[in-house]
């Protein structure tokens, strides 16, 4: 039997197109059974209808009409199902468009012949009313139940079950008839388990801030056990050097070589400046000890450089000897005296 020769509710369709598109088959059965006469009209899923399989709602004056499908109660049963209750929901928009007939309820002769029409073409079981009472009571957890006289008539024994948290009340179309007749009051006697999101949701927040919070393991080795390896001592605790010890006069009297930055002071615009801080003639302190060798033969200031070289120090009347004849001269005088002294030699 080929795929057209298929009934529309064959159990192959269950393997072969499980899901079905619910457009793709709207489509389908406008172009066959409706002769395109419902393409003003919508088809859709509604994830909160739980009473009812399926719902034409009329919109309009123009023949504008939507098709809803519950969700909830399709999904738990066959294709069959789906396939049946679209084709129900299509005849009603059928004489909508064609006829204006807007009773969702009735299912008169107008509407069992289609429906006889179309079982007979497709093979299909379409009935007057959608019996799915398990899958409704399924999502029925909310109870209430009369206290009055009207739990001891059937059908419903004062029990109203919805799918939502909505007490019975004057929203209600049956109410002021219930409150006419009897005089009790509904009572809620069943509801589902409420979940413990906050408290799952707390609670992983919770763990997350633990870990966070929680020290994390280096991926570094740490340098007080290279420290310890290259002097030989235990690492642990006790890395900590004691002001005043000998490990620590160590290396306080290995640190007075190198310079310090906190004492560097900028030069005057009108002074020199020694780079590397004040230390012994010869030696810097940009090098280390061990790398610069000490002059071999030591030189002996003279007045002249010591007076020139601190001339703030120096007074004007203090009597200097002249480096180039050894003649004393007043400090005030030394320069023409030196510049009498290297023309003589000149001219000697």
């Amino acid at each position: 039997m080929s795929k057209a020769e298929m009934s529309l509710v064959d159990p192959m369709w269950e393997l072969i197109d499980p899901v079905p598109d619910v457009r793709a088959l709207f489509l389908q059965f406008n172009s066959t059974f409706f002769d395109e006469k419902l393409s003003s009209v919508e088809v859709r899923w509604s994830p909160r209808m739980t009473l009812c399989a399926g719902l034409c709602c009329y919109e309009g004056r123009g023949g504008l009409c939507s098709i809803r499908l519950s969700e909830p109660l399709l999904k738990l049963r066959p294709r069959s199902d789906l396939v049946e209750t679209l084709l129900h929901e299509m005849i009603h928009a059928f004489l909508f468009v064609t006829q204006n007939d807007r009773d969702r309820e009735g299912h008169g002769p107008n509407f069992q012949f289609h429906m006889r029409r179309i079982n007979a073409l497709a093979g299909t079981r379409i009935t007057i009313y959608h019996t799915f009472h398990d899958e409704v009571a399924n999502y029925q957890n909310h109870w209430w139940r009369c206290t009055g006289p009207c739990q001891q008539r059937p059908p419903f024994f004062g029990y109203v079950k919805r799918a939502m948290n909505r007490a019975p009340g004057p929203n209600d179309t049956w109410w002021s008839q219930h409150q006419a007749t009897c005089s009790g009051r509904f009572v809620k006697i069943k509801e589902p388990e409420r979940s413990n999101k906050s408290t799952t949701r707390k609670r992983e927040v919770k763990d997350q801030a633990s870990s966070l919070s929680a020290p994390t393991k280096k991926p570094y080795a740490d340098i007080r056990t290279f420290l310890a390896a290259s002097t030989g001592e235990p690492s642990g605790s006790k890395s900590e050097v004691a002001v005043g010890s000998a490990a620590s006069q160590k290396l306080s009297s290995s640190d007075r070589h190198l310079p310090d930055s906190s004492q560097y002071r900028w030069p005057e615009p009108d002074r020199g400046h020694i780079l590397g801080g004040n230390r012994a003639p010869g030696f810097s302190c940009l090098l280390d000890s061990t790398t610069t060798s000490k002059p071999s033969q030591s030189r002996e200031p003279s007045p002249i450089n010591s007076i020139v070289s601190n001339p703030n120090t120096a007074d004007s009347d203090q009597p200097v000897f002249c480096p180039v004849c050894s003649v004393s001269v007043t400090f005030s005088e030394i320069n023409e005296h030196l510049d009498l002294c290297i023309s003589m030699d000149r001219d000697l």
